[in-house]
């Protein structure tokens, strides 16, 4: 067995980890390959990849991207290239119509009597993209919640009460403009996605003829039965399997970096990253 993490995320996004910090953390837990994925946001590969030079450990370039659908549905880019022009310029459009919302959920928080201003959380993220854990952990700050995850259920998540949609771009061109930007698409926790076999299945077909390339079959919170699922769910769809976390630092305290994988998912892992 071997430490690998393929899902995780800095400061840049939603992560209280620095890109450097997760290199650096990598290396002391012994991890043999280790992807930043932030959320619609290139902007930490360039000081993620040299520190993880400079730390020994093989790094790989990310993105997770939030897609189109009625449940949660998140789609992972590995071995993309940093800059490409229709990449960037999507999520550049994503990142402003995440900001508006950001805004308009500060705005619902003010009508609730919670004193959340948009220029205090921009503060706190430190980074390039502002999203609901940084409004969260300034409600937990001010005493308004105890927990990042209860700021969640009450007032963030799609029942809460200052809940605000955002604007996502559909599954298929998540994986278009992976593909473009010279990456493979992989399924992000498919168990989040919450659908029943048949649909999981559909989903899964749909997705495979778009250009999915992958499944995260492995990851940190799901029970032993589970990942044996969504092993089998890969092969019955011929995709790759990846191995990830989901690792947030402080905003997610329960997840530990890096998940134990046997050889045999590495191979393919280390000749895709770069």
């Amino acid at each position: 067995m071997r430490m690998i993490d393929m899902h995780v995320h800095s400061t840049c996004s939603d992560g209280t980890y620095a890109p450097e910090r997760l290199a650096s953390a990598a290396a002391k837990r012994g991890l043999s390959l280790l992807a930043l994925t932030d959320h619609d946001t290139t902007s930490g590969l360039a000081r993620f990849m040299q520190a993880c030079r400079k730390e020994g450990v093989r790094g790989l370039c990310g993105v997770e991207l939030s897609a189109e659908a009625p449940y949660t549905l998140h789609i992972l880019g590995y071995r993309i290239r940093p800059g490409s022009a229709a990449l960037e310029g999507r999520l550049s459009e994503v990142r402003d119509c995440r900001n508006n919302r950001n805004v308009k959920i500060c705005a619902n928080l003010h009508a609730l009597g919670f004193d959340i201003e948009i220029d205090e959380v921009e503060k706190i993220s430190g980074g390039e993209v502002v999203a609901r854990p940084h409004i969260a952990r300034l409600m937990v700050q001010k005493g308004y919640v105890p927990t990042v995850g209860m700021a969640f259920i009450k007032y963030l998540d799609r029942n809460g009460a200052a809940y605000v949609p955002r604007v996502r771009l559909s599954a298929e061109e998540c994986i278009s403009l992976i593909r473009e930007a010279g990456g493979v698409a992989v399924l992000a926790h498919p168990a989040q996605c919450r659908l029943n076999d048949a649909a999981m299945d559909a989903l899964l077909a749909r997705l495979k003829a778009a250009g999915l390339w992958g499944l995260e079959a492995v990851y940190g919170a799901n029970p032993p039965e589970l990942t044996m699922s969504h092993l089998a769910l890969a092969a019955k769809f011929g995709l790759y399997t990846t191995a990830g976390s989901d690792f947030h630092g402080a905003n997610r305290p329960e997840v530990d970096l890096g998940i134990a994988v046997g050889d045999a998912l590495l191979p393919w892992a280390r000749l895709e990253s770069r």
